[in-house]
């Protein structure tokens, strides 16, 4: 079986095809559905999954045979397996939409399927779910991504029912980014636990600043009540805890809260409610939060004035629509852009909370039974199949710009692929609180393993080896604005007394 410290790093073509359901142009020895692959371009990103699962030697005594069962180790026939893929939101903030940089791309989700499909020997379940930001159009990302074509192909060839599922219970309508109202959506037919870490949480610490705490939309009362004290509970998906093995297909791309979204971030969309998700902290630093940098009048003056539109502004029924775009206008001239390099809401290196809450989701996953009950040792397993073949740098989750890469990275445990991540994209995990803070000891642990442990198994020798032994900032990416000149690699790095890195 392969180790939790062993990641693949795949570096291929950087492009997708362009038609579902995106069948491999070549008849692989293990391919399933025997003739029916496609003859209209090439497939490079089912070559380079396939290729991923063969450098993590995963059944390596049957590989080029048609006995080939990479997963077989993790999936059973019988197993309910959740493949959660990046479905963040169907259109960029500058409104590009199909943009190949924002989320996971169907070719890399249906060859993840196909290999599941072999697992399985016919018996069990497949279930593609996430809960996407909340103005998204799962209708259009399902387009996007040829998922129906997919669901199709399975239908007809295999025949072989795919479920997929948007987790969430609502969908916010927006006008210029601003909240007009909401939606009812079906949500998870399998409904949503509560799942409450306590003093477990990585909040815990910060308890005493949870009336600081800010989340998705206006509603802070709402989130407080769900993070105060010793209580630090979440609103999880009923499909999530149900299954036997989760398969996290994330995108690669940079992130304005957490300094990059891979398989860990990725865990936000197990949620039914996103307003049970700690974004930030009201206020700055100095003031126990982590909103802003830094003090000064201009801050203090746009905090009393937001915080008083977002207490008033739900007060005024139909006018929403109609008031949105003037008062988001009137704020842009006067405080600054946030897509246009202005740092408000947590989107900077200082981001104090939301690496404590996509901690929590990931020992949720690992750790709580399909009842939301927190056990002493993992429940169920875990594969990463990150799609990094076009990622995101720059103004990522939502604006990235596109990066191609050519690259897939694969392994069994989270942290340990995003270690990998960083150190691909040019970071130095040190200053990444997110991956930093995975390392540490903790009763509901995520990674029995350190940095240096971590090894690299590739097809290009500047990614084949221990992540410790590679040099320089190899795919060089372009941090968010709000992060950039702090984790990249190379600048001088030194920690307080807790080994919390801090950049001077």
């Amino acid at each position: 079986m392969i180790g939790e410290n062993e990641v693949a790093i795949i570096l291929g073509e950087p492009a997708y095809p362009t038609d579902p359901p995106y069948s491999p142009t070549e008849v692989f020895p293990e391919y399933p559905f025997g003739s029916f692959t496609d003859e209209r371009g090439v497939n490079h990103a089912y070559s380079a999954v396939r290729a991923a699962l063969k450098a993590l030697q995963l059944d390596a005594s049957s590989y080029e045979h048609p006995q080939w069962n990479p997963l077989g180790a993790l999936i059973g026939p019988g197993d309910t397996v959740v493949v959660k893929p990046n479905f963040v939101r169907d259109f960029t903030e500058s409104g590009f939409v199909d943009a190949e940089c924002l989320i996971a791309h169907g070719s890399v989700i249906r060859a993840v399927v196909d290999y599941v499909f072999i697992a399985l020997q016919g018996h069990g379940r497949i279930v593609i779910a996430d809960a996407p930001q909340n103005d998204a159009d799962f209708a259009v990302i399902r387009r996007i991504t040829g998922i129906d074509e997919i669901q199709r192909f399975y239908g007809d060839s295999g025949h072989f029912n795919i479920d997929v599922y948007d987790l969430r219970q609502e969908r916010a309508h927006k006008v210029d980014g601003v909240i007009v109202g909401h939606a009812p959506l079906t949500g998870d037919p399998k409904g949503y636990a509560r799942v409450d870490l306590g003093r477990s949480s990585a909040l815990a610490e910060i308890s005493h600043l949870c009336h600081l705490l800010y989340g998705a939309e206006y509603d802070t009362g709402g989130l407080r009540k769900h993070h105060h004290a010793d209580t630090h509970e979440y609103l999880i998906s009923g499909t999530v805890l149900n299954a036997d093995v989760v398969i996290s297909v994330p995108k690669l791309k940079t992130h304005k809260k957490v300094g990059l979204t891979v398989n860990m971030k990725n865990l936000v969309g197990i949620n039914g409610d996103k307003n049970w998700l700690p974004h930030y902290r009201e206020g700055t630093p100095s003031q126990g939060g982590d909103q802003f940098p830094t003090d000064g009048m201009r801050r203090k003056v746009e905090r009393a004035v937001v915080t008083s539109f977002k207490r008033w502004f739900p007060l005024l029924g139909g006018l929403r629509p109609l008031i949105a775009r003037p008062a988001k206008g009137i704020g842009k001239r006067l405080f600054g852009d946030t897509n246009r390099g202005t740092t408000r809401s947590g989107n900077w290196y200082g981001n104090d909370t939301a690496w404590r809450m996509v901690l929590d989701l990931n020992r949720i996953l690992f750790y709580a039974d399909r009842d939301g009950r927190l056990h002493d040792r993992p429940v169920r397993k875990f594969l990463s199949i990150v799609d990094g073949i076009v990622s995101g740098e720059g103004k990522g989750p939502l604006d990235p710009t596109p990066k191609p890469t050519g690259v897939v990275l694969a392994g069994i445990n989270p942290v340990a692929v995003d270690l990998a991540c960083a150190r691909v994209m040019g970071f130095d995990y040190r200053r990444i609180p997110l991956l930093f803070r995975a390392l540490a000891d903790h009763p509901l642990r995520l990674a029995a393993f350190g940095f240096e442990d971590v090894v690299a198994r590739s097809n290009d020798q500047r990614f084949d080896g221990p992540l410790a032994e590679m040099r320089g900032p190899l795919l060089d990416f372009e941090p968010h604005f709000g992060w950039k000149g702090h984790i990249e690699i190379g600048e001088s790095t030194t920690t307080d007394e807790r080994g919390t890195p801090c950049v001077g």
